[in-house]
């Protein structure tokens, strides 16, 4: 095939997809929300619900029947295989409201890109990018009116997928359900980024080892990480910074990427392997380097290295990326014997506060974003 009659496939592809109409079967007016939702109090990260969701279907090789529909339970056979064998991925990402009183999502290209980097590594099968965005997209429009109107607050947006096939024999599933809801939510830090967590530094837990699933959004990795959440709470930690499997090199943190500062401000960030998640946190404050004024760089993190930094003072701050938090600052570290180190001060440092207040800055519309990281949602519901 030459490169012209690629492009062209590839243009046909991306126009059937987008040409796909999606099927709109709307609460009545009298069951939805028909006034802006006012809320007096933070109302929290991930709790609520809108209206309506958006499902399609994969069946006889092919995705298929999009719709937006009530939100509601899902009709699901017993032996559908995403409940014996983990077959689902999903994704998280954030819209917000800027001042124009318009919504827009951040960076959402790369949720999609992602969603469908899971898919291959769990053998799901990919659904075009474009068809992703216009479904979320869609369903945000429809539901606009639930944008918690109070400050810091947006609108979660939780793609995912999962295998629905009514089959016990161990093998991917012929038939899959990918679903978007939305879930108004408060900021993360109803305060600001005031306070430091501390962190369990674990050698009997890993969250994942090479060739495997670690890379990707998979249900799985979350359900495998419950049991290390608890032993670090007994610990008096927030959560477990987990390491390689070889217990050398630092990983993750809880359920972001891990970073720490230096004390010339350089910022961190472990080089992204098949065992990490690639944060689009992360992506992006690497991308904004410039913007940040600091230097911001990808290596292997020694383990034995990182401790000895905090002690002299070389690592003055650290924490994790994510989309919830953004930064979720670390205060503190402490191992399995007891013993504790402490970053820097214990404070949240001016280098976090930083990069917290740029990147949500850019997220809400008061600075500008690089070229394409922020998207309006078009005004389109039937």
């Amino acid at each position: 095939m030459t490169l012209i009659s690629s492009l062209h496939s590839l243009q046909a592809q991306f126009l059937r997809w987008y040409a796909m109409d999606i099927k709109y079967n709307l609460k009545s007016t009298s069951e939805r929300r028909t006034e802006p939702f006012m809320p007096e109090d933070n109302v929290g990260f991930g709790k609520l619900r809108t209206d309506h969701m958006f499902m399609m279907d994969y069946r006889d090789g092919q995705w298929c029947d999009p719709r937006i529909v009530p939100y509601g339970p899902f009709e699901m056979a017993p032996g559908a295989m995403a409940l014996h064998y983990g077959q689902s991925i999903f994704e998280g990402a954030k819209a917000f409201m800027h001042e124009d009183g318009e919504i827009y999502t951040f960076r959402l290209n790369k949720n999609a890109e992602r969603m469908n980097r899971s898919a291959d590594i769990v053998c799901i099968p990919n659904i075009d990018e474009a068809m992703q965005l216009k479904a979320i997209n869609a369903l945000i429009d429809v539901d606009r009116l639930w944008f918690p109107q109070q400050q810091g607050a947006c609108l979660y947006i939780r793609p995912f997928i999962f295998a629905t096939e009514d089959r016990l024999s161990v093998s991917p599933s012929q038939q899959y359900t990918f679903c978007v809801v939305l879930s108004p939510s408060g900021a993360y830090y109803a305060s600001g980024v005031n306070n430091g967590i501390r962190l369990l530094i674990t050698t009997q837990f890993h969250r994942a080892v090479s060739g495997g699933t670690g890379e990707s959004k998979a249900a799985g990795n979350y359900a495998a990480s419950l049991r290390a959440g608890k032993a670090a709470i007994e610990y008096g930690a927030s959560q477990v910074l987990y390491l390689d499997s070889t217990n050398t090199e630092i990983e993750e943190a809880g359920a972001m990427n891990h970073f720490h500062i230096l004390k010339d401000g350089t910022v961190i960030i472990p080089t992204f392997t098949d065992t990490i998640l690639k944060s689009i946190t992360s992506q992006s404050i690497l991308e904004l380097s410039d913007m940040l004024g600091c230097e911001v760089r990808q290596e292997t993190v020694m383990l034995d290295k990182f401790i000895a930094d905090i002690e002299s003072g070389e690592i003055i701050e650290a924490g994790g990326f994510g989309t919830a938090a953004v930064v979720s600052p670390v205060s503190s570290y402490i191992f399995e014997d007891g013993r504790i180190i402490t970053v820097g001060d214990g404070n949240v440092g001016p280098n976090i506060k930083h990069i917290y207040n740029v990147f949500t800055e850019l997220q809400k519309g008061h600075m500008p974003a690089p070229s394409g990281w922020v998207k309006r949602v078009e005004r389109v519901e039937p």
